[in-house]
């Protein structure tokens, strides 16, 4: 069989390759996380495999310089592969790399790093220091969120590795399976957060069965439940359930937290959030407190975070800690340095670093994070960090007169969202000519793309250290340094 004789149903025999590398340049692990094999020459994109496994695959999708294909059967295991610990594996989209033994995870993602160094930056004989992976590869996330659905997306039965869609009218909780948002997988067990979330997970769900409450359909535009999030502290041991509904029914949330706190007394605070708006987000605009203060606290090293409902904070505790030391390390910062913390978001960077500074400015776009950030500050006694609001590319380039109350940096740090840092950014930080960037990226891909650009001007690429944050997810954060020529 040829290349162009491949459609959809074929079934195909495939050896998935092994190396980091393939001939054309690309990764054995695919940017969606699924693996990457050939037909003769023709490449072949298979959900399930893992690299070195050889097996039979359905293709569902054919385009014209590649196909999609998903296992059917595993004719002889990677020696990568392992059995996954959850039941929901394969469905759910959680956990895409469950199935790959986590030093093969570390692997594949460190090499993703040097691939998208190498392809989009342009950058050879890379100073890649080994990437940190997670102390704690199972139950690492302090936040979950789960929505609510009218439809249950069922799981099929394991020899085909696939799903059925049946359509059913009830009340859902759990999941949804990747590229639907219509369904979810009801999920009865979940290796991401802990166990008690799970048991919070079946009692909301069995209270909302049993309630007859209705889910919120956007299409409609009617029904009560939208959401449930889960935030737990890692070092506090703070528990809290936020309820996001479209409406606010007093009578049903009280009842609901009466049910909490006498079946799951470590639920520390009970919130619901409100949102009366067609966007399924799990934000509104009214926050009632049931229970509790509202809030819960994590640690950072020696600094307490306040974390409401509707804060950003980072997922896995234990691994930021480690990833900000790293920056500290890395940065090789000193006591009489200025430094500039953009995208600051809440400020968990900047007041971390700031026993080791003499001062850090951090600008951000969100005013809820830059009050935040403030409010995090004060809480820890924090009198070095500034926190300005406004966009970057008009605080860098247009509005300077910030600058005359604050020396010129020394370090920049930058985390930027997964899209990277705009054009007008790097140019504006290219002409400040800093001494010392430190790029914290969650996306590889754009931050090589920021650094070309660096690179391009006056500043040389001198360090980089991937770091696993999500363990079983083909995400990979990243820190570069870069120093002025």
């Amino acid at each position: 069989m040829q290349p162009g004789e491949i459609q959809r149903g074929t079934e195909l025999q495939l050896t998935i390759d092994d190396a980091v590398f393939s001939t054309t340049g690309g990764s054995a692990l695919g940017a969606e996380g699924m693996s990457v094999a050939r037909y003769n020459g023709f490449v072949v994109f298979v959900v399930g495999a893992v690299p070195g496994d050889a097996v039979t695959a359905r293709v569902f999708k054919v385009k014209k310089n590649y196909a999609e294909a998903r296992v059917i059967s595993i004719d002889r295991p990677s020696p990568f592969r392992v059995q996954p610990q959850c039941k929901h594996f394969g469905v759910c989209g959680g956990c895409q790399w469950q199935h790959v033994d986590y030093q093969g995870q570390l692997r594949f993602k460190q090499q993703r790093v040097v691939d998208a160094f190498e392809r989009i930056g342009g950058f050879s004989n890379l100073d890649i220091l080994p990437i940190i992976g997670a102390s704690e590869p199972y139950f690492y996330r302090n936040k979950m969120e789960f929505s609510f659905s009218e439809q249950q997306w069922l799981e099929a039965a394991p020899a085909e590795n696939s799903s059925i869609n049946i359509p059913q009218s009830a009340i859902y909780l759990g999941l949804h399976v990747p590229q639907r948002y219509d369904k979810v997988l009801e999920i009865n067990e979940c290796h991401l957060q802990s166990p008690i979330s799970n048991r919070i997970v079946c009692i909301t769900r069995d209270f909302a069965r049993s309630n007859g409450l209705l889910v919120y359909s956007s299409e409609k535009e009617s029904g009560y439940l939208r959401f449930l999030v889960i935030r737990q502290s890692k070092r506090t041991n703070e528990l809290m359930v936020n309820i996001v509904t479209r409406d606010d029914r007093p009578a049903v949330m009280r009842q609901y937290a009466a049910a909490l706190q006498k079946e799951i007394p470590e639920v520390t605070t009970f919130v619901n959030t409100i949102n009366s708006r067609k966007a399924q987000i799990a934000q509104g605009e009214i926050e009632k407190i049931y229970f509790g203060d509202g809030v819960i606290h994590e640690k950072l090293g020696e600094y307490v975070f306040t974390i409401s409902a509707g804060s950003f904070f980072q997922t896995n505790t234990i691994q930021a800690e480690r990833l900000y030391e790293t920056v500290r390390s890395l940065a090789g910062l000193r006591h009489e340095d200025t430094v500039y913390d953009l995208y600051s978001g809440t400020g968990s960077i900047a007041i971390f670093l700031s026993g080791d500074v003499r001062e850090i400015v951090g600008i951000e776009s969100s005013e809820s994070a830059v009050r935040d950030a403030r409010q995090n500050a004060e809480t820890n006694n924090v009198r070095n960090c500034v926190f300005l609001l406004g966009d970057l590319k008009e605080k860098l380039m247009k509005d300077t007169d910030w600058r005359d109350s604050h020396a010129m940096p020394d370090v920049i740090i930058a985390d930027p969202p997964r899209s990277g840092m705009h054009p007008h950014v790097v140019e504006a930080l290219a002409a400040l000519a800093v001494p010392r960037i430190v790029y914290v990226s969650c996306n590889p891909a754009t931050q090589a793309r920021d650094i070309k650009a660096l690179a391009a001007s006056s500043y040389r690429l001198a360090q980089i250290r991937p770091f696993d944050m999500f363990p079983h997810t083909y995400h990979v954060e990243n820190i570069a340094v870069l120093h002025h020529c």
